[in-house]
């Protein structure tokens, strides 16, 4: 019997693998970009900030975590944090360029685009416990025409579950 699980568990090292690089490391003070880059994978975008560089690391399109690395000037890790929060939401505001949202929540989780040539909607998944996603709606002059929380596709029809849990 413990043959077989020995003979197939080989099968589940690319899966431990892969979830050991979803994040950056707990310590990753002086860690080099490249060393990053090989735990995590090339970042979605790199920036260039007053102080250094940033990496934009997004785990979707259906996860609920996009991670900020940011390096000084000699390339080391200075520090790292994960922007998707209702805190992070709540400085988005209607005017606001299509840019500096992008600056401050990364890459979207989904695009769609508004009937009758309106804009765009980007929604960003994050975790909570409503099942729900923020969601940013953009007009044609890319900028911020209003946001809010709305249910993704993933959750729509749970409602009836719930009740017939309780």
């Amino acid at each position: 019997m413990h043959y077989r699980i020995f003979r197939w568990s080989w099968l589940l090292l690319p899966w431990l693998a892969a979830c050991s690089s979803y994040a950056p490391p707990v310590n990753l003070l002086n860690i080099t970009r490249d060393a990053l880059v090989a735990r995590m994978g090339e970042p979605d975008r790199v920036r260039q900030m007053n102080e250094g560089t940033r990496l934009e690391f997004p785990r979707g399109p259906m996860g609920k975590h996009t991670w900020f690395v940011y390096f000084d000037a000699a390339g080391r890790a200075i520090r790292s944090e994960q922007v998707l929060t209702e805190q992070n939401f709540n400085q988005i505001n209607p005017g606001m360029a299509q840019d500096e949202v992008h600056q401050r929540l990364g890459r979207p989780s989904e695009v769609q685009a508004l009937g009758r040539s309106r804009g765009v909607v980007w929604s960003y998944r994050y975790e909570n416990y409503l099942c729900q996603w923020f969601q940013v709606e953009l007009t044609l002059e890319q900028q911020v025409r209003s946001t809010g929380y709305g249910q993704p596709p993933e959750c729509m029809g749970r409602d009836d579950l719930l009740v017939s849990l309780r």
